[in-house]
C-alpha cells in the first residue's frame, strides 16, 4: 500500500477517486516537507554551531531553552522580521526567484525516496533519474542568485556553482550509475529491496548486503562528489567567505536568505537520503522502525558533512576543477567499468 494510500485509509476516503487521491498526495507531501523542515530547522541553527564548537573548542549556544534549543525560534523571528533590502539594478524576477529554487529543488527530490513506514509519496520506474535531475536544478539558483545580484562578488560565485557542477555531477551520476547495474533497476524502491539479503555471516554477526560494503570504492567516490554537490569542505567554494564575502549570498537578507538557508541544508539531507537509499539500505535495520534507522542514516551523513567542514581545508578553484576532471571523472568511470564486469562475470 502506497503512502497516498495510508493517509486516503485515514482520511475515510476508502477507494481513492481522481480528486481524493489530489487531496491525499498534497497531505501527504505536506508532511514528507515538514518533516524535512523540521530536521533542517533543527541542522541549522542548533546543531550546526553545537558541533563546530564542539570540535574548535568552544562553548555553543547555551543561553536560549534548554541546551540552546530555543535558538531556532530566536534565529526565525530576527531573520524573517529583518527588512528586506532590494539592491539597485539587479534582474529583479531572476533575483526573487533564485531562493525558491534553491529550496524548492531539494524539497521536491524527496517525493521519490523509501523512508520506511509506509512513507514513500511516489515510486516511479525512474526514481533515481528524477532524484538526480531535480536536485541538479539547485544549480540553476545559484547561477540565478550571482548573476542576478549585480555584485561581482555574487557574480564569481554563481560562476563557480557553474564550475564545481559541472566538475562533480558527472562522476555523482556514474557512481550511481554502477549501483544501477547491480540492481537493473532505477526504482528507488527496488533498490532499497536488493539490499536487504545478508553479505555475509560471521557467528551471530552478520553484514548487510547494503552496496557500501559491496562496493566501498563506489560508496566513497559518492560520498566525495556529494560534498561538492551540497558545498561542503573542502568543497564550498561557490560561498567562499574569505575570498568573495559569501559569494551568491551576498546581497540577499530577510526572508530570502532564509529560503537560501533551508535550501542549503535541505539539500544536504537530501544528499544523505540519496547516499542512505543507494549504499546504506534505505531504511533497513533491526528493532527499531524503517523511519527511524532512515533519520539515523541521513543525520549520520550529516554529521559526516560537518566534521568535513571543521576538519577539512578548502582547496582552490583550480585545485578543485583538477580534481574533479581529472581524478574523480576518471575514477568513476573505471569504477563503472570494472562494476559491469564483475556484473557480466559473476551475473549477479
Amino acid at each position: 500500500m502506497s503512502f497516498v494510500d495510508i493517509i486516503g485509509d485515514l482520511l475515510g476516503f476508502g477507494q481513492l477517486s481522481a480528486g481524493e487521491e489530489l487531496i491525499a498526495a498534497f497531505i501527504g507531501a505536506a508532511i514528507i516537507g515538514t518533516l524535512m523542515l523540521t530536521n533542517t530547522a533543527l541542522a541549522g541553527p542548533w546543531a550546526k554551531r553545537k558541533i563546530t564548537a564542539a570540535f574548535t573548542d568552544r562553548i555553543a549556544v547555551n543561553r536560549v531553552g534548554p541546551a540552546g534549543l530555543l535558538i531556532i525560534v530566536a534565529d526565525a523571528v530576527r531573520l524573517l522580521s529583518k527588512e528586506l533590502i532590494v539592491p539597485e539594478e539587479v534582474d529583479r524576477p531572476a533575483w526573487d526567484f533564485a531562493p525558491i529554487v534553491m529550496a524548492g529543488s531539494a524539497i521536491l527530490g524527496f517525493a521519490v525516496i523509501p523512508m520506511g513506514s509506509g512513507i514513500q509519496l511516489a515510486d516511479p520506474e525512474t526514481g533515481l533519474a528524477f532524484v538526480f535531475a531535480v536536485g541538479s536544478i539547485a544549480s540553476l539558483g545559484l547561477v540565478m542568485a550571482g548573476y542576478a545580484s549585480n555584485n561581482k562578488f555574487s557574480f564569481l560565485g554563481g560562476l563557480r556553482a557553474v564550475a564545481q557542477n559541472l566538475a562533480y555531477e558527472i562522476p555523482l551520476v556514474l557512481t550511481g550509475a554502477s549501483v544501477v547495474l547491480f540492481t537493473g533497476t532505477l526504482q528507488m524502491s527496488s533498490i532499497v529491496q536488493s539490499q536487504q539479503a545478508a553479505l555475509l555471516s560471521l557467528g551471530p554477526i552478520t553484514i548487510p548486503a547494503w552496496y557500501a560494503f559491496v562496493n566501498p570504492f563506489a560508496f566513497v567516490l559518492f560520498m566525495a562528489a556529494n560534498l561538492a554537490e551540497v558545498g561542503r569542505n573542502p568543497f564550498d567554494i561557490p560561498e567562499a567567505p574569505t575570498e568573495i564575502v559569501a559569494g551568491y549570498q551576498t546581497e540577499y537578507s530577510s526572508v530570502y536568505f532564509v529560503l537560501l538557508y533551508l535550501g542549503e541544508f535541505v539539500h544536504i539531507f537530501l544528499g544523505g537520503a540519496i547516499v542512505t537509499t543507494l549504499f546504506l539500505g534505505g531504511p533497513a535495520g533491526p528493532v527499531l522502525p524503517g523511519f527511524v534507522w532512515f533519520m539515523i542514516k541521513i543525520w549520520a551523513i550529516f554529521l559526516f558533512t560537518q566534521w568535513a567542514r571543521s576538519a577539512v581545508p578548502r582547496v582552490r578553484i583550480d585545485q578543485l576543477i583538477e580534481i574533479g576532471w581529472k581524478g574523480m571523472l576518471v575514477l568513476s568511470f573505471a569504477n563503472l567499468v570494472l562494476t559491469a564486469v564483475i556484473v557480466g562475470v559473476t551475473g549477479i
